[in-house]
């Protein structure tokens, strides 16, 4: 599972997404266009006077509510303040389950849920302390204990999502629970809920306890030793849960059954069931032992021929597991089903994975280049978590990295393998950037170990996942390649089948090595985004280089003072001449505030190439000019660094171009950049892509966290201005980059490295050239939206590119977009929220209009995670028109928020991160954002998701 980011890849930008994200949506960088609106049957882009839609009227917090009050397991009401748990409160439970054994009734309208639990108190609890259960949006039917049948004297709602029962108990008994539930109104996406016609569940974090009475926690493994799913075989044809097929049949009546068993023991987080009409395709693969294991990929019958590449990447991650980390599947089959309403990326439940669409659909003409790195990316990711994850799991929702962090660094290792490891590591970290960096400096800023939390669904974060995906990388830069696949050993040696904590994996990492990694411990508790300056002197004579490093790190909501970390530092020296190495590498160990390293036998001034493959999620401040750091651009050995040198170059000009805004003065390009560029464009020797990436300006997200004040309008104003500046100087180079690059007729579609590279440069010079909106540059970009030879990744870009236009480039703009709808989007939801993003993302006066105007349309549904994301989610990242300085995009946010937190709270606080950073903005501005704040929180019924979010911003206001 996954926290949902707006991160790189839906659009045109060469940016492919991040792990996160697995589970990612969005854009990296706000794109611009002129969105369209429906009129009877054709589409206009006249802007009509429409009303906000107003909120739907659903069961207060979403989801279905029984009316029966002596019956209903919880009153999702919030009427109180919500409860905060910390991580220092954690104590063992007194009570654990051994088996469970589910049966699922599922009718039209009501699904009953019968349980039977084997308890065992744990050693020393008094007999008479009562068992506690989880419980949410249930109609209890009945309870007993060894067969007696409990009356309303048994037990009580302790809280409003909490079942008591009163002791005493023996060392071991049976529980047994009846209750119903209705999945056809569960529109929080949590639990058991119905998704186009299929049954399929959603349980971490806190999902189980909507399906039926449970120790709702991770560190209760119990084995499932019988899960009997009775459905109508018309409409449900396929019957699936976790591990091995037991046992099915009829039932008569038109109705029949299946019984699963898994044999491992697992948390409730971990339970999947997945009921319904889906089409499939199987396939093998055989182990490293010789265990041939069953793999079948479920959709909906039309989607069943974009599941080719899903499966490919299932064996590649399957034997690329066996080979990096010596690691076997250990079930018979192994399925994944495909489900187009999820809240999430995908979930990792043991053998039965389920997937948000947009994670497992592929095919040449429904998905763009970044969506085959997505698929393959995340197809690895939920598998991975088979081992971390699933057979060594958290002790609690504190210790979420531990396997998040863990699974993401693993299947960026497979990206890097699969593809480019430089182009995997530029685009990790520019995502890292845009996204992390802004949470770490914020007041959601939280350690990748949180110390509290509300609701535990807010905290699937990015720091979480990326910023504890980049701490794991820092172990294997510390220990080498060997020394962390030793410790991974030791770690699952000591835990396989087990719920253990961060300080394990660390202990493990130390003890396989004999290493002391105690300050590393620091990267878990302590939030923000430490600083480290570097400065260097060379003695010509004594022929010594010295680097100077400082840490530094900003307070933290309640941590205002922060201890000096373990930071791994790589480092290179280059001579002037030639951008040959002076000595060999190093990776210096930063663990005191300040600390000097003295590099003997250099034999010139060099130039340093520091924190090389961004060896830690710092911000490193070096004082270079831009003659050095366009020297890096082109010489560094360093893939990484080279792409760095640049960003720091656009940084740089675009920020003084903004102040050249403010002032009334025109925009410049230095010379260094421009040639850089230029060289870069014409080098025939570097990578396609590294050359897309280098030539590709940072976000304005990353860039408005180089500023102290974040003016969005004079920001997004220089960032276009200098673009077409640079596409004015750099016009014939871009013209020839296009022309080498097109696709070589009648060649089939690849999405080799090769091709990928092709595309990905070509498109990022007609991005540059449609900013100079004359009538030749618009005409090669709608010629890419309409020829039939373009790969859906083209038309993407260009329509992407010329949705950006105004004056000369409105007609072709206007042409564009009706076409993507026409020819791609309509019919195709994946398709169709990149579709709105496009729009979402438009620089145009009218923007927040038509975006309103978008709601009404026929295809859009604000109850789909994806399309909400899509349209809602991507307009609160458009920094200009988001921050119009009137309000009105903080408002029309409010009002979605307002109306989205009664249907599916968890889409709602995710999207009210957007007001987060509110202080970092002018005055009136902030004014404007926590008036809408406050409006959000004192709405009545408000979910404890919401308010955690708005909470945590408004906090100390």
């Amino acid at each position: 599972s996954a926290h949902v980011l707006f991160a790189a890849d839906i659009l045109c930008t060469v940016m492919p997404l991040s792990s996160a994200f697995r589970h990612s949506f969005g854009l990296s960088r706000p794109l611009t266009s002129t969105p369209l609106y429906r009129t009877s049957s054709s589409w206009s882009t006249r802007i009509p006077s429409l009303p906000i839609r107003p909120a739907h009227r659903l069961n207060l917090r979403g989801g279905f509510r029984f009316r029966n009050l002596n019956a209903m397991a919880t009153n999702s009401i919030q009427a109180t303040t919500p409860a905060e748990k910390f991580r220092k409160d954690y104590k063992l439970p007194d009570y654990s389950i051994k088996n469970v054994e589910l049966t699922f009734k599922i009718q039209t309208g009501s699904t009953q849920v019968s349980s039977t639990l084997k308890f065992k108190r744990k050693s020393g609890v008094d007999p008479s302390t009562p068992l506690r259960l989880d419980a949410e949006d249930l109609k209890l039917n009945a309870l007993a204990v060894n067969g007696r049948t409990l009356t309303t004297s048994d037990y009580k709602w302790a809280q409003a999502d909490v079942l008591e029962i009163a002791g005493p108990f023996p060392d071991e008994f049976t529980l047994t629970t009846d209750v119903s539930i209705k999945p056809e109104e569960n529109t929080q996406l949590s639990g058991l809920y119905q998704s186009s016609g299929v049954y399929c569940t959603q349980c971490e974090a806190e999902g189980f306890r909507r399906i039926t009475p449970f120790l709702d926690r991770p560190d209760v493994m119990a084995s499932y030793v019988r899960v009997r799913i009775e459905a109508d075989k018309a409409a449900c044809p396929v019957l699936l849960s976790n591990g091995n097929l037991v046992e099915k049949g009829d039932l008569g009546g038109g109705r029949h059954f299946a019984v699963w068993q898994d044999p491992f023991p697992k948390p409730s987080y971990l339970f999947a069931l997945v009921a319904g009409d889906l089409g499939s395709i199987k396939d093998s693969f055989t182990t490293k032992s010789g265990r041939k294991v069953a793999l079948e990929i479920f959709s909906e019958h039309d989607k069943v021929g974009q599941l080719d590449w899903a499966m490919a990447s299932l064996k590649q991650a399957m034997q690329w597991d066996e080979e990096r980390f010596g690691l076997e599947y250990d079930l018979d089959v192994y399925n994944i089903v495909a489900v187009s309403d999820f809240n999430m990326g995908a979930m990792e439940n043991k053998g039965l994975n389920v997937f948000n669409t947009s994670c497992v659909l592929a095919s040449p003409t429904t998905a763009t280049d970044n969506d085959y790195e997505r698929v393959q990316g995340v197809i690895a990711h939920e598998y991975f978590h088979n081992w971390t994850g699933n057979r060594v799991t958290c002790r609690d929702w504190f210790q979420l990295t531990l396997k998040e962090g863990l699974t993401v660094f693993r299947d960026q290792q497979f990206s890097m393998d699969m593809t480019s490891e430089a182009v995997k590591r530029v685009g990790d970290v520019g995502a890292l950037r845009a996204y992390q960096f802004p949470e770490d400096s914020g007041p959601m800023a939280h350690p990748i170990r949180p110390e509290s939390y509300i609701a535990m669904d807010n905290f699937y974060t990015s720091t979480v996942y990326e910023k504890g995906a980049e701490v794991i990388g820092m172990y294997q830069t510390l220990l080498g390649r060997v020394g962390f696949r030793k410790g991974m050993d030791l770690y699952f040696k000591r835990h396989d089948g087990t719920a253990v904590t961060c300080d394990d994996f660390r202990a493990a990492m130390a003890d396989a090595n004999g290493v002391d990694l105690t300050q590393f411990e620091r990267w878990y508790t302590q939030a923000g985004t430490p600083q480290v300056k570097a400065s260097g002197t060379y003695d010509a004579a004594a022929r010594r280089y010295t680097l100077q490093l400082e840490q530094s790190c900003g307070p933290s909501p309640g941590q205002p003072t922060k201890l000096p970390y373990h930071i791994p530092v790589r480092v290179g020296l280059l001579g002037r001449a030639n951008g040959k190495e002076l000595c060999a590498e190093r990776v210096l160990e930063l663990r005191e505030e300040r600390q000097e390293f003295v590099f003997e036998g250099i034999s010139e001034a060099p130039v340093a190439s520091i924190l090389r493959g961004f060896s830690a999620p710092v911000k490193l401040v070096f004082d270079q000019s831009d003659e050095e750091l366009a020297f890096l651009m082109g010489h560094d050995t360093d893939s990484f660094n080279r792409w760095e040198a640049g960003q720091k170059l656009f940084t740089r000009t675009v920020l003084a171009n903004a102040e050249a805004v403010r002032a009334g003065r025109p925009v410049t390009v230095p010379g260094p950049l421009l040639d850089a560029c230029r060289r870069t464009l014409e080098d025939p020797v570097a990578e396609r892509s590294l050359k897309a990436y280098a030539l590709t300006m940072p976000p304005l997200a990353t860039l408005a966290e180089e500023t102290t004040t974040v003016d969005p309008e004079s920001l997004s104003v220089a960032a276009r201005q200098t673009r077409r500046e640079m596409a004015k100087a750099l016009r014939a180079s871009l013209e020839a980059a296009y022309r080498d690059n097109l696709p070589v007729p009648g060649q089939p579609f690849r999405v080799d490295q090769e091709a990928v590279g092709r595309r990905r440069i070509k498109n990022v010079c007609i991005d540059y050239l449609v900013e100079l909106e004359d009538q030749p540059a618009i005409a090669l970009a709608l010629q890419q939206v309409k020829s039939e030879s373009s790969t859906l990744t083209d038309v993407l870009a260009a329509t992407a590119a010329l949705a950006s236009c105004s004056s000369a480039g409105t007609a072709a703009r206007e042409e564009a977009l009706a076409l993507f709808y026409s020819k791609y989007a309509k019919g195709n939801d994946l398709l169709f929220c990149k579709w709105l993003r496009i729009q979402a993302g438009a620089d145009f006066d009218d923007c927040l209009a038509r975006v309103d105007a978008l709601l009404q349309h026929p295809d859009f549904s604000i109850k789909n995670p994806n399309k909400a994301r899509a349209l809602i989610g991507a307009f609160s990242g458009n920094l200009r028109r988001f921050h119009a300085a009137d309000g009105s995009g903080y408002r029309w946010l409010a009002d979605r928020l307002i109306e989205l937190d009664k249907i599916n709270p968890k889409s709602a606080a995710r999207m009210a991160s957007a007001f987060a950073s509110f202080r970092r903005y002018d005055s009136a501005r902030q004014a404007l954002m926590r008036a809408q704040l406050e409006r959000v929180r004192d709405t009545p019924g408000l979910s404890k998701d919401s308010f955690e979010i708005v909470g945590r911003s408004l906090k100390d206001d």
